[in-house]
């Protein structure tokens, strides 16, 4: 896998660019948006790990700009911001994953190879219509009465999984494995934080669906609408 750094830090570049390399990436580095959006434009990567304060052009502007181009490389942001508002404006800007800082390294080698892995799993997959929703997997599109929503490749992971089991109890097991696949690294607390981001998602194209929660054991989604 090859991958692209865009990190002002140098001193945090200087850290992970040798942890980076020994898990078997190759490794391109940026310190600054401008110059990190040239090269995400300009070769091919497998995922960029972009941080959200850069100068030049932060990460949100520099995601929105990549992904207006077509750019469809997995973007992981790095983020010292830790408000659950943060990390939706990421997601909304078409970031796939976020990492706040700090964090454990194991982590972030364990995000990357996820999110490398994603494409394949996900670009095949079809589309599903349930109640009043349709979720293009393809295109990471979701689709309801009031208009269309653009997925991260975790959030469309997770709503397939919900919604090719509508209407049924969904286990947090079932759903990390659905969303993260075998990784060790991942904290409890990603999966509720991507379920409210989907809950977001299904208000903002008006579906009556609803997410409910079995506290403790997992989620269901009750469809909306006529099936």
């Amino acid at each position: 896998m090859r991958i692209l750094l865009i990190e002002d830090d140098e001193a945090l570049r200087a850290v992970l660019l040798p942890v980076l390399e020994e898990a078997g990436f190759g490794c391109d580095e940026a310190a600054d948006g401008t110059c990190g959006l040239e090269l995400l434009l300009h070769n091919p990567y497998d995922v960029a790990v972009v941080d959200r304060m850069l100068p030049g052009m932060d990460g949100l502007a520099l995601v929105r700009a990549a992904r207006g181009k077509g750019c469809a490389v997995p973007v992981l942001m790095l983020t010292a911001l830790g408000r659950v508002e943060d990390r939706v404006d990421g997601l909304d800007a078409g970031a796939d994953d976020y990492l706040a800082k700090p964090f454990d390294n194991r982590e972030l080698i364990a995000r990357l190879r996820a999110l490398g892995r994603r494409p394949a799993d996900t670009l095949e997959s079809g589309s599903l219509r349930r109640g009043d929703l349709s979720l293009d997997t393809a295109a990471l599109t979701l689709a309801g009465p009031a208009g269309t929503a653009r997925l991260s490749k975790n959030e469309n992971a997770l709503l397939e999984a919900l919604l090719r089991r509508a209407g049924q109890l969904v286990s947090r097991e079932a759903l990390f494995h659905a969303v993260w696949g075998a990784e060790d690294f991942v904290e409890e607390g990603n999966l509720d934080s991507y379920i409210h981001f989907a809950r977001r998602r299904l208000r903002a194209v008006g579906s009556g669906a609803a997410i409910r929660t079995v506290r403790g054991v997992g989620y269901c989604l009750e469809p909306g609408g006529a099936s």
